[in-house]
This record gives C-alpha cells, sequence and structure tokens, in this order.
C-alpha cells in the first residue's frame, strides 16, 4: 500500500516518496529511510529481522548450494548432448511445443513454490526452515538483498531442484535402447526445457529488482513481458504479500488472480490444518527492534 502525500508534506519529502515507488519496491517496502525512524525501519538491510535472517547464511548451505550447481550444468551438459545426438529435422515442431509448455509450467511452478514458502511454515523448523524458508523471509523485509546475492546464492536452490529430473534423463538416455527414446524424445525436450526454464527463474527474479546494471537485453526481454517485468513484479511486494507469486515469465499471474487459486488454495489449507497463511511472515517484519 503505497504512503499518502499529505498536504503538509515538504517538496522535498514527495519527491523521496515518489522516487521510492519506482525503486526496486512498491508500497509498503519502500518507504524512503529519511521519513522514518532509522533506529527503527520498516525494511531494507538496517531491519533487525533482516540482519538476523541473513546471519542464518552459512558455510554448509553455502556448499549445498555450489554442490547443486556443479552437479545440475554437468547433468544439463550430458542430456543436451543427448537429445542433440538424437536430433531430427522433423523435430523442431515437438521442441518449440515443448519450449512454450516448459516455460508455462516452470511459470506455475515458480508460483506454487512461491506461495508455498512465502505463505507457510517457519524458519524454525528443523533442516527446511533456515535452509529454504529464511531466504523467502528476508526477501520480503530486505528485498534489495537479492540484488546484493552472486550467482551461487542466488541460484543455487534451483539448480538444486532440477538434479532429480536431469539425472533420470541422463540414466534413460545411457541405459534405454534408440526406439525407446525416439519414442519419448518429446517428453525429454519438455522435462530439459522445464529444467532450463526452473534454474534460471531465481535470476529473472533478481533481474526484476534491479534498476540499474541490468544489460540491454535483459531489459528488452522485461519490456516484452517475455521474462518477468519489474513493474509487474512490484505488485507482489506490496504488503501482505499475497498475489502475483509467479516470477519466472508472470504470465500466470493474472489469470491465476481471477480464479482466485491462491486464495481457495490459502483457504483450504487453513481449513485442514488451522494455520494462519503468512504467520511467519508477518513475526520476522515485527522484528524492527
Amino acid at each position: 500500500m503505497a504512503l499518502p502525500i499529505s498536504s503538509s508534506s515538504s517538496p522535498n519529502d514527495h519527491d523521496l516518496i515518489k522516487q521510492s515507488l519506482v525503486r526496486d519496491d512498491s508500497g509498503s517496502n519502500s518507504v524512503p529511510s529519511r521519513l522514518e525512524d532509522n533506529n527503527n525501519p520498516r525494511w531494507g538491510p538496517s531491519h533487525k529481522g533482516a540482519q538476523e535472517l541473513a546471519q542464518l547464511y552459512t558455510k554448509g548451505k553455502r556448499f549445498q548450494e555450489t554442490f547443486s550447481v556443479v552437479i545440475a550444468v554437468a547433468l544439463m551438459v550430458i542430456d543436451l548432448c543427448y537429445l542433440i545426438y538424437y536430433f531430427q529435422l522433423q523435430s523442431i515442431g515437438v521442441i518449440l511445443l515443448s519450449g512454450c509448455a516448459g516455460i508455462l509450467s516452470a511459470d506455475f511452478s515458480s508460483g506454487l513454490l512461491h506461495w508455498a514458502a512465502d505463505t507457510w511454515g517457519s524458519v524454525d523448523l528443523p533442516v527446511v526452515g533456515k535452509n529454504f524458508i529464511r531466504p523467502f523471509r528476508e526477501h520480503h523485509i530486505d528485498p534489495t538483498a537479492i540484488t546484493r546475492h552472486d550467482f551461487i546464492e542466488t541460484n543455487g536452490d534451483n539448480f538444486m531442484v532440477i538434479i532429480l529430473p536431469l539425472g533420470i534423463m541422463a540414466s534413460r538416455f545411457s541405459t534405454y535402447s534408440s526406439d525407446q527414446i525416439a519414442h519419448s524424445y518429446a517428453w525429454y525436450w519438455y522435462l530439459f526445457l522445464f529444467s532450463v526454464f526452473v534454474c534460471v527463474t531465481n535470476q529473472i527474479h533478481k533481474w526484476s529488482h534491479m534498476y540499474t546494471g541490468l544489460p540491454n537485453w535483459v531489459q528488452c526481454l522485461q519490456d516484452c513481458h517475455i521474462i518477468l517485468p519489474r513493474k509487474h513484479h512490484r505488485k507482489h511486494h506490496e504488503s501482505p504479500h499475497e498475489t502475483f507469486f509467479c516470477i519466472t515469465t508472470g504470465w500466470l499471474n493474472r489469470p491465476l488472480e481471477i480464479v482466485k487459486f491462491w486464495k481457495i488454495l490459502e483457504y483450504l489449507v487453513e481449513s485442514a490444518t488451522g494455520q494462519k497463511p503468512r504467520a511467519d511472515d508477518f513475526k520476522w517484519a515485527e522484528k524492527r527492534k
């Protein structure tokens, strides 16, 4: 929700508020620090909760992310070599269709995972909490932290997710007959391209928070809404962060909002478990002192 501009605000304050709305996040996450208590910031790297969450990033987590990137890239190269080996000219149409299905599947999957991690669970959960839920909590109270993360920290978990499907593909390529591979060739392309789009999703997400230093080709893809645009993603960062969860392309965000997909899911989960959505997210946001 945007900060109202009162008639008593000074011209400089008006400018600061306006600038805040065109930076990397809108709404309650973009109030200029000069207009609030410097010792009690509502968001950003000085927020106490954000600082605590950032300190939970461990060497063990870093190793897991690095290992995931190395293994996933190796499997990706192996699978691509097999796909090229079995390629036939008449497969071009199938590959294009597989690419479209893959990017839509990746967009939906990004939304489902994003919704689940944003809405449910706690940083205090064993193993999963500090390693996988923590980054989502940090991101809401320090949305620009992702722009300071390197490639490994930004993308490591996404590369981990694709190890299993890529590994299954590599195993089948090395054990199945040529006829069996030809029979499932379209499926393998879909699985490969889906994995590629999944592994770049958080890099795309990072770009949607960057307003300087972006390559021209990235800005062009954002402007054409081929990948997640910056303005589009701002809608998710309006408190209480309950909408526009898909972050690969964002193509599915509006259709899912029209059918109230996330609200229905939240209602079902809350009815079944009694848990309140985003309770842990609110808890960390309130850690300002």
